[in-house]
């Protein structure tokens, strides 16, 4: 297969996932991880893979193609949130170094399966440099955005540009907020998500003045998500194609939004898979393929 995304919003063709009774195993396993990875509560594991398998029915309408990581000693219940490990580019795969320090076996995990399925591997971020997958956003083929915060350093964006130079023009650094510290997650898609061309829904209240203003002068059209809805990660979701979009229930307004703008959503309950590990729908999904044709 060949991995060939540069893209957020093009038709998705295949994807790699990671099911909870992979990423957690059971519920033995939740009870003595979730604490110290800092989930919201406990995870509700039976409940979970229900939800898991509603959400994995949403994507399989449209995707052909779905690979799944297998249980891995390595990795833990955060593997679930396959996005973070790994970037998808159109010369291979580029395997992260994670800033949370209990998820840096789940690229090595990655890296073991892609050469299990020929996959290629065009590089890894390396110490002292830090890249996390939620980071980095395609805003075209030839445009990459990444967050620069506690997930992700200087060193590893800096990393990230050497690997793509050659057919990446533009790597753009975005200065993330501290918002609740180090200990919590706020990852560059955590306020954006590409929706369909030239789309993009946004929470601007934490987007750094310069970089919102950028993305107005290239012509892009700003969705805004509502502050009553941004904790109920609103802001994240995730293109199937151009305009059509699976987003978390419980967000009216920004689903009110969306469709005025355009955009079509399906929308799945993500009480145990998303909200106690906040990680929504671009979280739980590493597309490998986007093809308009």
């Amino acid at each position: 297969m060949m991995i060939n995304t540069q893209s957020e919003i093009d038709p998705l063709r295949a994807l790699l996932l990671k099911h909870p009774r992979r990423a957690w195993v059971g519920q033995d396993n939740v009870r003595d991880q979730w604490r110290s990875l800092r989930y919201a509560d406990e995870p509700d594991f039976a409940r979970a893979v229900d939800e898991y398998d509603r959400f994995l029915g949403i994507l399989r309408r449209t995707v052909p193609e779905v690979h799944f990581l297998p249980e891995d000693a390595r990795t833990g219940l955060d593997s679930i949130y396959v996005r973070d490990a790994a970037i998808v580019t159109k010369q291979g795969i580029i395997l992260c170094r994670m800033g949370k320090e209990a998820r840096r076996g789940e690229p090595e995990a990655i890296e073991g399966f892609a050469k299990v399925m020929g996959w290629p591997v065009l590089g890894k971020v390396h110490d002292p440099g830090t890249v996390e997958g939620g980071d980095v956003v395609w805003l075209d083929d030839r445009t990459l955005a990444v967050g620069h915060g506690y997930r992700t350093n200087a060193e590893g964006i800096r990393q990230l540009r050497e690997m793509t130079a050659s057919f990446v023009p533009e790597v753009i650094e975005v200065p993330l907020p501290h918002w609740d510290g180090p200990g919590d997650v706020l990852h560059l898609m955590s306020l954006l998500s590409p929706v369909d061309h030239g789309k993009l829904l946004v929470y601007s209240r934490l987007l750094p003045v310069p970089f919102r203003r950028g993305l107005l002068d290239r012509g892009l059209e700003l969705i805004e998500v509502p502050e009553s809805e941004y904790p109920g990660m609103a802001c994240n979701v995730l293109a199937l194609a151009p305009g059509k979009c699976v987003a978390l229930t419980g967000n009216p307004r920004t689903e009110a939004a969306l469709a005025k703008a355009g955009i079509e959503v399906r929308a799945y309950e993500g009480r145990e898979i998303s909200a106690k590990g906040a990680g929504g729908p671009t979280c739980l999904t590493r597309p490998l393929i986007r093809s308009a044709v």
